[in-house]
């Protein structure tokens, strides 16, 4: 165990190894890194993280982060509103969004059907994504979910969901590999997915 020349350190310390990735060797650089820096600096980082977890709210249109009621993409008139993706989380809007190659809106599941993890349906966003399909203005969904088991029986589930309606259902390409996390894929495999999706029944087929 290691000992610590100060208590406020070892809080400070305690404090940051709760981050993910993060062991308590890497917050004990971290946390000296900002002993160092002038009072603020380290007053405007506080300040950013307080005021990103009190004030950020969640789209209700499409549950992505958003600082208004509606996302910056859901209220673009310039976005394809009769076009939706369908992602995990939003880390999958951004690194959809970073390829440039969408001009629809999305959905954010907020996670995939997990039992393993007691994450079933009724833990996710399925039924808004079902209200928004019941307008009868969506004419195609996208299911960008990540390549996994999980993903895939995700896909599924939303399949017979959405059977019932008349829309065209697709999912991306398998230019991802196959376990990969949309994320960890790089921009241009990426946007060749979204760009070259097919039919999600093909999927079935095969």
């Amino acid at each position: 165990m290691q000992s610590y020349p100060s208590k406020l350190l070892e809080q400070a310390v305690n404090e940051l190894a709760k981050l993910p990735g993060i062991g308590r060797k890497t917050a004990l650089r971290m946390a000296l890194h900002l002993l160092k820096r002038n009072v603020q600096e380290v007053e405007s980082l506080g300040t950013a993280v307080i005021k990103m977890r009190n004030d950020i709210i969640y789209c209700t249109e499409c549950h992505n982060i958003s600082d208004q009621e509606l996302c910056a993409i859901c209220a673009s008139p310039k976005r394809d509103h009769a076009l939706i993706c369908v992602v995990e989380d939003i880390r999958d809007v951004m690194a959809i969004e970073n390829t440039g190659q969408f001009s629809g809106v999305y959905h954010v599941l907020g996670g995939i059907i997990s039992p393993m993890d007691g994450i079933g349906p009724r833990d996710l966003h399925i039924e808004a994504l079902i209200s928004r399909v019941e307008t009868g203005k969506i004419v195609e969904i996208i299911l960008a979910l990540p390549t996994t088991i999980e993903g895939d029986t995700t896909n599924f589930y939303l399949f017979r969901k959405l059977a019932e309606f008349n829309l065209k259902l697709t999912t991306i390409a398998r230019g991802v590999s196959i376990g990969d996390e949309l994320e960890h894929t790089d921009e241009v495999t990426l946007g060749r997915s979204i760009l070259n999706r097919t039919p999600y029944e093909s999927g079935l087929k095969q």
